[in-house]
């Protein structure tokens, strides 16, 4: 049962959510059929995937704060930014998550945790650092969505799945060349070349639906956060600000952080090719900017950065 809260629902969110799940299950339940019939030992490789996913899904919270080098932190740590959570999270009529920072110069933030109850926010010193608090109340406020939507727990399970294709693929491969079937045959390379097809074309499918919804949660939450302040300007401001600067962090740092962009409010990705974009896990600036501009000429905002004469005007993707 979703959280209620007074964060704007999203029932489109939520159908892309159980179907994006639905389909997933569905590649999977065929994807270790197909392995059953034709490899002789998957048992282990079952186990240590599903081991591994109860893993991530319990302790999603604490992988990604150890991954980021985040910390919880008290509100006498930080009062400005707990004052923030405590006043959206009255607001929106929502638990208060656990609050974190991230050392790091990369202007970011993200939320994660199985559920309400499991959540945290957390934000880097960079962002902190860069951002108006009324614009950090925008950004925080898109994380909680996050939560508040359940979105968090399910592209953590979605994500982590396509990790089993993988892990199925070198376990395969290396059955089959150190003996694991008895003989290194003809047959024996015909099922390896069979296993690696079947996975490549899951990790594929896997791939597609999770940046599809992945770029979706990402309007969503910019929606029901703009809503949920009344300020859709701050948030594009807070958008373009953190955009920009992302793209002068040093390629070292940003890679450090690549593995967790579908959690993060902006991808750690500098200017990419138009490829790139395409499978990005976020819809570009100006999309974002534009959906915004919309929704700010609908609330009867003034003018901001994602105004009709900002980045965000006509001609967005």
């Amino acid at each position: 049962m979703a959280m209620r809260s007074r964060f704007e629902p999203d029932r489109q969110l939520t159908t892309r959510m159980v179907v994006t799940m639905f389909l997933l299950g569905l590649v999977y339940v065929g994807f270790v059929a197909a392995l059953i019939a034709l490899l002789d030992s998957l048992v282990l490789v079952i186990v240590i995937a599903a081991a591994a996913l109860g893993a991530q899904y319990w302790y999603s919270d604490r992988i990604a704060l150890y991954a980021m080098r985040g910390r919880i932190v008290t509100a006498e740590e930080q009062p400005l930014l707990h004052g923030v959570v405590d006043r959206l999270c009255a607001t929106a009529d929502m638990p208060k998550p656990r609050v974190a920072v991230s050392d790091m110069d990369l202007p970011n933030a993200f939320a994660t945790g199985r559920d309400a109850d499991h959540a945290v926010v957390c934000v880097t010193t960079g962002l902190m650092r860069r951002l108006e608090t009324e614009e950090l109340e925008a950004v925080l406020a898109h994380e909680l969505s996050h939560v508040a939507h359940r979105d968090v727990a399910v592209i953590t399970v979605a994500s982590f799945l396509g990790v089993i294709a993988g892990l199925v693929v070198r376990f395969a491969f290396y059955s089959q060349l150190f003996g694991g079937r008895g003989q290194r045959d003809q047959n024996a390379a015909a099922v390896l070349l069979a296993v690696m097809a079947v996975s490549a074309l899951v990790y594929a499918v896997s791939f597609l639906l999770i940046r599809a919804l992945s770029r979706y949660r990402e309007l969503a939450a910019d929606r029901a956060a703009a809503l949920l302040t009344a300020k859709p300007s701050v948030l594009a401001s807070a958008l373009t600000k953190v955009s920009g600067d992302i793209a002068r962090i040093p390629t070292q740092d940003l890679r450090t952080a690549q593995a967790f962009n579908a959690f993060f409010f902006t991808p750690a990705l500098g200017p990419g090719t138009v490829v790139a974009r395409m499978f990005s896990t976020h819809p570009s600036l100006e999309r974002r900017l534009e959906a915004l501009a919309r929704l700010s000429a609908e609330l009867g905002e003034g003018g901001g950065p994602g105004g009709p004469d900002g980045p965000g005007g006509p001609g967005g993707a």
